[in-house]
């Protein structure tokens, strides 16, 4: 008989994870190497398994950070080894941050078991799940999410700290009159304010302004707890 795949599954579920392991162990070809609820413990147990990890099962999100950041950790132990990461979520731009950090494979966390023994097993024999073309377009994807997230990084830093304070007053639900009490400034003051933060960060409204502030962590939501 031809040696079995080691696999190793990390999930934070221990009612995904534990079942999961359960299918993969009556697996005549697959055999559970380790498994860990963390990067923390997954990265001890790499370093200190008797048994090679040929395919890592790993959440995408994980305790104390993603599933993709032990990447590195498990091809500098196991460098023939590969990593098919599990989703919750359908995000097609968490799905390409997956894939440009070295993911052989990603999948979502409904998909049947049958589905994820087939991926293991392709994997285990150096075949793809991604097309060229689904790796170029995640690349693509991440690299347009970076531009804009430089875009908007620009942006932020051409406000000022007294537009900072006018957006955190409007998350909080102040009218014009109560931000200028706040600021010690009139009420025109304020309406130059917030036509200079519509400006700089290129929004048609105030809504729109506080969804880009939130988005970005520029203001508080809950200023009744503070």
């Amino acid at each position: 008989m031809s040696e079995k795949i080691g696999v190793m599954l990390v999930d934070d579920h221990v009612s995904f994870r534990q079942p999961l392991a359960f299918m993969l162990g009556w697996e005549p070809d697959l055999c559970i190497v380790s498994q860990a609820g963390d990067l923390a413990e997954a990265r001890y147990l790499l370093l200190n398994a008797d048994a090679a990890v040929d395919v890592a099962v790993v959440d995408l999100d994980l305790p104390d950070g993603l599933g993709i950041d032990l990447v590195d950790d498990l091809r500098r132990v196991h460098p023939r080894a590969v990593m098919l990461v599990l989703s919750a979520h359908s995000d097609e731009g968490r799905r390409a941050r997956a894939i440009e950090a070295g993911a052989a494979g990603v999948m979502h966390k409904s998909s049947p078991v049958e589905q994820i023994l087939d991926a293991i097993r392709q994997l285990s024999r150096g075949d793809h799940l991604l097309s060229q073309r689904e790796v170029i377009e995640a690349l693509r994807l991440v690299r347009r999410e970076r531009e804009r997230d430089n875009e908007s990084r620009q942006m932020i830093e051409k406000l000022t700290s007294k537009e900072r304070e006018v957006l955190q007053a409007l998350a909080e639900g102040l009218s014009d009159k109560g931000i200028a009490e706040r600021l010690y400034v009139g009420v025109g003051t304020v309406r130059t304010h917030v036509r200079s933060i519509l400006m700089k960060l290129e929004v048609q409204s105030r809504l729109q302004a506080l969804v880009f502030a939130v988005r970005h962590g520029l203001v508080e939501m809950d200023p009744l707890e503070r």
